[in-house]
């Protein structure tokens, strides 16, 4: 198993609530473009704990960027007694490690939320994720990010540059050269927690759709939900109705 690194973390509500929750981010992103997850499990009671991922934010760098590598490092990323997680919400790459690491760990958490997760990547899927960053990368300034998403909140408009001028472009090449091919539907297979995806909505943009999500939801414990009108973030796109099914769920 990959040698973990310790990441930093930045929460959200009373730090000894009674349920807490460790939130993953995606390739290219940070803890902080989490705020919409953690905020809501705050303002419903929760602890919400958000992570830089290694090669992220304020992560130290590494020279190992395979999904068990980052699966690695969350799964070292305990609640503050060692007690289980009540819920772990990752978004896409963060989805990934969180199903590898839960799979791997069956008494880390007790609940997972997967938000358009990358749990095999086609090669189209490759090359629109590719350019994505690229574009990310090339252009951190606020006018860019909002003119490629001029309906984000201004928050995620401001975090989405930080967390290109934070990123390692290297670390983030890599999570794709290392992850050939991107695939952890074996994970899926003996996961043992509740897990319920919520997915992108196909005409716009999702990489958990058709055949893939088919398979991945025969598995007894796993449920899903899509988000109209939301590409891959849609905690980004469309927060209200993503915050809603993730409440719904955990209801």
């Amino acid at each position: 198993m990959p040698a973990p690194v310790t990441l930093p973390r930045l929460s959200w509500g009373v730090p000894h609530a009674r349920r807490r929750a460790l939130l993953i981010h995606g390739l290219g992103s940070s803890g902080a473009l989490m705020w919409r997850f953690g905020t809501a499990l705050a303002d419903a009671g929760w602890c919400a704990v958000a992570v830089d991922l290694r090669g992220h934010g304020r992560a130290p760098r590494a020279l190992d960027y395979s999904i068990a590598a980052y699966a690695a490092d969350v799964r070292h990323t305990g609640a503050d007694d060692d007690a289980p997680w009540d819920l772990v919400i990752g978004h896409s790459l963060g989805g990934a490690a969180a199903t590898v690491a839960a799979a791997d760990a069956p008494a880390w958490t007790r609940r997972l939320v997967l938000v358009d997760p990358a749990i095999h990547l086609a090669a189209r899927d490759r090359t629109i994720v590719a350019n994505s960053q690229q574009r990310a990368f090339a252009d951190t300034s606020v006018a860019a990010v909002r003119a490629e998403h001029p309906a984000w909140h201004p928050h995620d408009i401001e975090l989405k540059g930080l967390a290109a001028q934070q990123a390692s472009p290297w670390a983030v090449a890599e999570t794709s050269a290392q992850n050939t091919p991107w695939d952890v539907r074996e994970a899926v297979t003996r996961l043992t927690v509740p897990t319920h995806v919520i997915g992108s909505d196909p005409a716009v943009y999702s990489i958990f759709t058709g055949d893939l999500a088919a398979e991945v939801r025969r598995h007894p414990l796993v449920t899903m939900s899509v988000v109209a009108g939301a590409g891959h973030s849609p905690h980004r796109d469309a927060p209200d109705e993503t915050m809603r099914q993730l409440l719904a769920v955990l209801d």
